[in-house]
């Protein structure tokens, strides 16, 4: 258990990489934005939500970098809840260089929530963010998982691997790094749990996924462009850390091919033919239309 005492304080998740996350009771949720630095430069990803800036600052504050040196905010989507305090990160950082950093579909919606930092998109980057020491992070287009912009980060020098939600996870019993059982590695989910546990995490991932992500494909190629990055842990912005290679594998295995997600889970047993007929509207307009005329 990740218990309140260590939830008040930022961890070190790897060289210059600190978890500065919250949990959110309301809804059973861990929160998990990420600070890196690197010298006197740093970049947070998905800065959190409004109520929970102050929690979120002060674990920023606790690294001892100072707020001013936060050079690039980083948006891998746009919900609430990795982008609602941007005008507070603003205010705070007071930095005139300070830029958001984030996929061209993303700007239309994060411009909402009343920032006035300026927007660099991964186009202009070449994909890449490189630190002054040399220090390269890499952007990898997710889209659909669970927006059409969404996207991950991967920091080539710790090969830690930011995926937004993807191996995200509802309630995790406030885990901070996840570790499944051994037990658990032949379980295929619609069982009886063989050990009688309470709380499942392979069936709470996989929910999680369903319910929100797009659909089978969309989270399928996520997993294929995840294949081919050479990480070794992986920083959700939901859920555990997973730095356990055989609980990775066993995750991995079962999002790979996971069925009924999103619009697929909604449309269960309908084929394509059957979907989208709009005969009946057309009758309509065209007869309204007639008797306009």
């Amino acid at each position: 258990m990740f218990d309140d005492k260590k939830m008040s304080e930022p961890v070190e998740i790897g060289k210059g990489v600190f978890w500065a996350g919250f949990y959110d009771k309301s809804v059973d949720l861990l929160c998990n934005p990420y600070l890196i630095v690197e010298g006197d430069e740093a970049v947070l990803i998905d800065g959190g939500s409004r109520p929970d800036f102050p929690g979120v600052m002060m674990k920023i504050m606790k690294t001892g970098i100072m707020p001013k040196n936060i050079k690039v905010l980083i948006y891998q989507h746009y919900d609430p809840d990795l982008c609602g305090s941007l005008p507070h990160l603003e205010s705070i950082i007071d930095n005139p260089q300070l830029k958001i950093l984030t996929n061209k579909e993303n700007i239309r919606f994060i411009k909402h929530y009343g920032g006035s930092v300026p927007f660099e998109t991964l186009d202009d980057t070449g994909y890449k963010f490189e630190f002054k020491s040399g220090r390269l992070l890499e952007f990898f287009n997710t889209p659909y998982a669970h927006t059409q912009g969404s996207f991950i980060t991967f920091d080539h020098e710790t090969k830690i691997l930011f995926t937004s939600d993807i191996f995200g996870s509802y309630s995790n019993n406030r885990q901070l790094f996840l570790k499944i059982d051994p037990k658990c590695f032949n379980c295929t989910l619609e069982d009886k749990c063989p050990i009688d546990k309470n709380f499942c995490h392979l069936k709470n991932i996989c929910e999680f996924h369903k319910g929100l992500m797009t659909s089978e494909r969309a989270l399928k190629y996520a997993m294929e462009v995840i294949s081919a990055i050479p990480f070794e842990k992986i920083a959700p912005q939901h859920g555990s850390i997973l730095e356990d290679i055989e609980t990775t594998a066993l995750i991995v295995k079962h999002l790979r091919n996971l069925k009924d997600v999103g619009v697929d889970a909604y449309l269960k047993g309908l084929s394509y033919d059957k979907i989208g007929n709009i005969d009946p509207l057309l009758k309509r307009l065209e007869l309204k239309g007639q008797n306009i005329g």
